[in-house]
């Protein structure tokens, strides 16, 4: 997760840090905790660079990319 984030041009100046929070090997399942470092309140930023749909997206993108 940490390449995929710096890595975005979307995201990669304001992310810090990812860490996992819960990991199951028997149901699959991760919980990551994602740190970004955003700058003051600028208009929309929030709702569409923060958004956690466009935060899952950049996952998702990465992960269809290596298909």
């Amino acid at each position: 997760l940490t390449d995929v984030y710096s890595s975005s041009p979307a995201l990669g100046r304001y992310f810090r840090s990812a860490q996992v929070v819960y990991f199951s090997n028997e149901t699959s399942t991760v919980l990551y905790q994602l740190e970004f470092s955003v700058p003051p309140s600028t208009e929309g930023f929030m709702e569409n660079t923060m958004n956690p749909d466009f935060i899952r997206n950049i996952l998702r993108q990465n992960i269809y990319d290596e298909d």
